[in-house]
């Protein structure tokens, strides 16, 4: 069973604003970050895991990790990348609260897709947001 990695979308102000920022970045089928720590359970994760991207104290989307190397910046200082697929998954969007360093999701604990719920995404996303947030979705 895959293992899955969350990860802040940090200065992102909604999943628009993220896709833009994706495609301007996105050179090909891979999409590459760079973390300054290697998560401790990399071999789980590459074994058909996703990054889940949390924007604005919610999971928003996820992307496919199809590898994860290490490397050194600049100044020689050890760093890690993710190389993930370039297509972005929306999700449920699930509240996160704010955390530190690497957390896990098991494939019975993270958020769905958002095609597999069937879902009808009439309502703008910023709504929705603000009415799960109130938990009237």
């Amino acid at each position: 069973m895959p293992l899955h990695l969350l990860k802040y979308a940090v200065g992102v102000s909604d999943l628009d604003h993220f896709r833009r920022l994706r495609a301007a970045r996105a050179a090909g089928p891979v999409v590459t970050v760079r973390t300054r720590r290697r998560p401790r359970r990399a071999a789980e994760v590459v074994a058909g895991g996703s990054l889940y991207w949390i924007v604005k104290g919610f999971v928003e989307a996820r992307q496919q990790v199809l590898a994860i190397d290490d490397a050194t910046d600049d100044d020689g200082q050890p760093m890690c990348l993710l190389r993930l697929d370039a297509a972005l998954v929306p999700t449920v969007g699930w509240p996160h609260r704010p955390m530190q360093g690497w957390r896990y999701l098991t494939e019975a604990s993270a958020p769905p897709d958002l095609s597999a719920t069937g879902d009808d995404d009439d309502l703008p996303p910023a709504l929705a947001r603000e009415l799960k947030a109130l938990g009237l979705l």
